[in-house]
């Protein structure tokens, strides 16, 4: 079908477009007065929290709002055609071969039950008309443009049998596959490792200028925006309240909301101590509870009565730096000084640790894999060992918050289940308050032992009994580890746990389906608690969540452990995070430590190199702080046959020889505590550059009169 396109015309032109929803309550205007131009070969991002109506925009370029939504009023044109008056069968055609959109969840947007190959010739044969043959060939060529290892095998595969990062290159493959104009992407990096966002990243800008792609991507990562995008549009209840270039927002954000993001944000220069991040309080409103004038009023800290809930706030131009286009909704960014810096919370004095509740001595989990196939069982090696952890080593004080970081499948979660009791260790010890539980399972710890050790988990929403009340939840935590049995002291004790979550005491009587996700994890954060533990385990507890709503929780999660004296082992692959939260940091790599030592000396060089590439690979929301760029190649080995000498041998940038595959690097100490396994001599590491270089504050002002 050949639709009549103006190629003089932008890629997308959105005028002053309203989307709505259609409820048994009525309409929900989800997205109000919406203006957006994107020009050829053009990076947009689209940022907010969740629910401010960044996918309902993209599902409604795509003409995907579904049985119950509806465009109000305004336009979408591509190319000069206006999308809105298009009928199924033209829309049919236009997606995939003009417009195509990658989603959040590579695993749901893949048909399990076909080969990727036959879904990858499916677009071509679809909007090409090619032969299966060709449609083949230009499947395997464009799986090796998004740089798959053998795509012959991948074609072949179902999706359940490719990792998480090689089904996301897949779907990307398929977004590009008939080299579309306008490419959405709705967060198509959030599942996955630091390390494969860098290289998907990358790889999506490469392909995007190879074929001349604009692209609208949706984020509430600033970081990742700053790195791919050219203009931002900062989305807050339905409407755009702030737009500009990434240098002119980024370095002169107007709007008090993007001052919000960007205080909720871990950057280099944070500290958790004397520059607490300040999460944004309060809520996002429901589309149908509006506040009148400004939406984001009830939330903000600058809000006049009389002016700001006074009538329609509209756009004004921004004047005063060195972009043209810079716009932000809000009547008072003329009188606030935003010359200060981002605002932070209160300081506060270190925590001081105490004595050792974790002492973790060359512990060892492997799992036994049989191969029942006929050459197995004729070689005598029918029976595989997947070694998950191997030689752990360290150690955490009573106070004290130790990071565990890496990679899916380097052994951090595998760690937890044993000390957790879910699994038994193979080798070694584990010592928790002197007592050794590594090979106790959790079925044999007496309710003391396991009311010690405690954990938060990743998804809030999976983590709570639908069926049961909040309250009783947590009540039956305090009563099955002996923390009280009087039933009102149990409940008092529920209601103050609350009140520490910073949650209402109504939340007793409410159901997991009636809270949000941030309000979920802090009762699963309350529940942690509950019986008063020495250590909790807290797995990837913030990555699910939004920034405003992340910050909240991992503040809380700090001022709960400052009041209780908790030891915290936090496992996460988010070195932003963890370098704003940990005191010490263990760095993993298939089931080994690589690297383990303070934050300041992990973030300083002598690095490891696995370490120094995942540094490299952490989006940073500054424009003024700079980093060496470290691309890894390949996957990490398999578990069942992993590298002989070091691990990270099949993928070190620095490797030195026939040495690092056949032997095991040494463990040097680079100072007391600070220790790196690798086989380049300490000296050469001590004279790797920093991969992050934040500037000082003179350069700071410098750079900012120069964009003025």
């Amino acid at each position: 079908m050949a639709f009549k396109f103006d190629e003089g015309a932008p890629v997308l032109e959105i005028k002053d477009l309203n989307l709505s929803y259609w409820t048994r309550a009525g309409e929900i205007p989800a997205v109000i007065d919406f203006s957006l131009t994107v020009h050829k070969g053009e990076s947009i991002g689209l940022v907010g929290e969740s629910g401010c109506g960044k996918s309902t925009v993209a599902m409604a370029i795509m003409q995907y709002m579904g049985s119950n939504g509806t465009i109000k009023s305004g336009s979408i044109k591509f190319k000069g055609v206006e999308l809105t008056e298009l009928n199924e069968e033209e829309l049919r055609h236009l997606r995939g071969k003009h417009i195509s959109m990658i989603y959040q969840e590579p695993f749901a947007a893949l048909n399990p039950s076909l080969t990727l190959g036959n879904q990858l010739k499916e677009v071509l044969i679809t909007h090409e008309d090619l032969s299966g043959a060709e449609a083949y060939d230009r499947a395997v060529q464009m799986l090796t443009d998004v740089r798959l290892p053998d795509p012959e095998r991948v074609m072949a595969a179902y999706p359940h049998q490719i990792s998480g990062g090689q089904q996301q290159r897949v779907v990307i493959a398929m977004g590009l596959m008939s080299s579309p104009s306008l490419l959405l992407l709705d967060e198509p990096t959030t599942a996955l490792d630091v390390t494969v966002e860098a290289g998907i990243t990358k790889l999506i800008a490469e392909i995007s200028r190879k074929f001349g792609t604009s692209q609208i991507y949706i984020s509430h990562n600033l970081g990742l925006i700053l790195e791919v995008c050219d203009r931002v549009f900062v989305m807050y209840s339905g409407e755009v309240v702030e737009e500009g270039t990434i240098n002119s927002l980024f370095t002169w954000p107007k709007h008090p909301y993007t001052h919000g993001l960007f205080g909720c944000i871990p950057l280099p220069t944070a500290d958790k101590n004397a520059s607490p991040l300040q999460p944004i309080p309060g809520q996002l409103p429901l589309p149908h509870e509006r506040p009148p004038g400004c939406n984001f009023g009830p939330r903000c800290d600058f809000f006049q009565d009389g002016r700001c809930d006074r009538g329609v706030v509209g756009m004004d131009s921004v004047t005063g730096t060195s972009a043209t286009d810079h716009r932000v909704r809000c009547v008072r960014w003329t009188e606030i000084d935003y010359g200060a810096e981002v605002a932070h919370g209160e300081a506060k004095q270190p925590m001081e640790f105490g004595d050792t509740v974790l002492e973790v001595d060359n512990m060892q989990k492997y799992y036994e894999v049989h191969d029942r196939s006929i050459a197995a069982i004729i070689s005598g090696e029918s029976v595989k060992f997947v070694k998950a952890n191997e030689a752990i080593n360290f150690s955490a004080r009573e106070g004290e918050t130790v990071a565990i970081v890496g990679e899916s499948g380097c052994g951090k979660s595998t760690f937890a289940k044993v000390l957790m009791g879910l699994e038994t260790a193979t080798e070694g010890a584990v010592r928790h308050e002197g007592k050794d539980i590594a090979e106790i399972p959790v079925r044999e710890r007496d309710p003391k032992q396991i009311g010690k050790l405690q954990m938060v988990f990743q998804n809030p929403f999976d983590t709570l009994n639908p069926s049961h009340t909040v309250g009783g939840q947590i009540a039956r935590v305090i009563k099955k580890f002996g923390v009280e049995q009087d039933k009102d002291k149990i409940r008092d004790r529920v209601m103050k746990l609350l009140d520490i979550v910073k949650l209402p005491r109504d939340f007793y009587y409410r159901r997991p389906r009636q809270l949000s996700g941030g309000q979920k994890q802090r009762i699963g954060i309350a529940r942690a608690f509950a019986g008063n533990p020495s250590m909790v385990i807290a797995d990837e507890p913030v990555s699910a969540l939004d920034v405003s709503v992340a910050a909240a929780v991992t503040e809380l999660l700090m001022e709960i452990q400052r009041e209780h004296k908790t030891t915290l082992l936090f496992i996460s692959h988010d070195l932003s995070v963890v370098r704003y939260l940990a005191d010490r940091i263990v760095v993993m790599y298939l089931g080994q430590i690589m690297e383990r030592g303070t934050t300041t000396e992990i973030f300083d060089p002598p690095y490891h190199p696995y370490t120094e590439a995942l540094l490299s690979a952490v989006p940073i929301a500054d424009p003024e702080v700079t980093k060496r760029e470290i691309l890894l190649e390949g996957n990490l080995p398999s578990v069942l046959n992993p590298p002989k000498g070091c691990p990270f041998s099949t993928r070190c940038p620095r490797k030195i020889g026939k040495i690092c595959d056949e032997d095991r690097p040494p463990v040097q100490m680079a100072s007391e505590g600070h220790a790196i396994a690798c086989h380049i001599p300490l000296e050469e590491l001590r004279r790797v550059e920093p991969v992050i270089r934040v500037p000082q504050e003179d350069e700071r002002v410098h750079v900012k009169e120069a964009s003025a």
